[in-house]
């Protein structure tokens, strides 16, 4: 079916009909490549590593999460590698950070996360290294 033009010197244009196409799954899939998961990944981790570890704020502030994503079959595998505060409880703020990088990277992508390896790189005091140490 061919529409009129809209515009003068606009030529008309050819609709697909509606029947005879595949079904929508069919058509194709959507690929989201491994490096978009990344960023995404690494923004969340970030984000949860600010409100989650509420790491202090002075000259040993933490570098930023190192991520790595394996997109598979519509899953993916993440690996963090990240600063944490001392003292906290390291445990619970990892299994919270894996959470919420979890959560965020499936509700953005659509990917099933299946893994979330998370690796403290370092842990960061909040004692003011300027000061000398009592003994």
């Amino acid at each position: 079916m061919t529409t009129p033009p809209d515009r003068p010197g606009q030529e008309g244009t050819t609709s697909a009909p509606t029947t005879g196409l595949p079904p929508p799954a069919e058509r194709g899939a959507t690929v989201i490549p491994d490096k978009v998961v990344t960023r995404i990944a690494a923004k969340a981790a970030r984000t949860s590593q600010a409100r989650r570890a509420a790491v202090p704020v002075h000259q040993n502030q933490p570098a930023r999460p190192r991520v790595t994503a394996a997109v598979r079959d519509g899953s993916v595998r993440l690996h963090l590698d990240m600063d944490l505060p001392y003292p906290a409880d390291i445990a619970g703020v990892c299994q919270q950070i894996q959470r919420d990088v979890a959560e965020r990277v499936s509700q953005l992508t659509g990917l099933r996360v299946r893994e979330v390896a998370l690796t403290v790189r370092r842990l960061v005091t909040g004692a003011d290294t300027a000061r000398p140490r009592v003994r």
